[in-house]
């Protein structure tokens, strides 16, 4: 029985749903919203303060910088470390609110210097974040941005808790 195809052997090429720089106006719209969170916190509360056992926002505020600053210059260089001051998971947070912002604000700064650098072929390649989450490059930055979300939402619990009415969760 012969079977007549029609197929040819050109490669049928979508549309981006997400271009590269859409993609950090993304991430940067959820910092800047996160900024504001922060921003909101009573300064003994963002270090005191926590419910049900969960880590005061401060620490939480921590992990997130500690997380985008090394993950940024991984997904650009496949380095998972950042020197400048030593941020990464468990640096504790300086002793004031405003020099956590200034931190919130170097990464914010370093993620928009590295993300022109990142090859475009970079987004689809695997590599182990950190050594030890082996994902491709885009999926990471997805986590990133889940993480501070995540986290981000426990902040919006801790305010709402503090009486302290959060920013729209929506104006990014």
């Amino acid at each position: 029985m012969e079977t007549n195809n029609t197929f040819t052997n050109e490669t049928a090429v979508s549309p981006a749903l997400l271009t590269t720089e859409a993609l950090l106006n993304h991430w940067q719209g959820h910092r800047a919203l996160t900024r504001r969170v922060i921003e909101a916190f009573p300064e003994d509360a963002f270090y005191n303060f926590s419910i049900g056992g969960m880590r005061p926002f401060s620490l939480l505020t921590m992990e997130m910088i500690g997380l985008a600053a090394p993950g940024i210059r991984g997904v650009a260089f496949g380095d998972w470390t950042f020197g400048d001051p030593v941020l990464d998971h468990s640096t504790p947070p300086p002793p004031t609110k405003q020099e956590v912002l200034n931190l919130w604000d170097l990464v914010t700064e370093y993620i928009n210097t590295l993300w022109p650098q990142i090859r475009p072929e970079r987004f689809e390649e695997s590599e182990a974040a950190f050594g030890m989450y082996e994902n491709t490059i885009l999926n990471t930055i997805i986590y990133l941005i889940d993480n501070e979300i995540h986290h981000r939402g426990q902040g919006y619990v801790y305010l709402r808790a503090l009486g302290v009415e959060p920013p729209a969760f929506w104006d990014r």
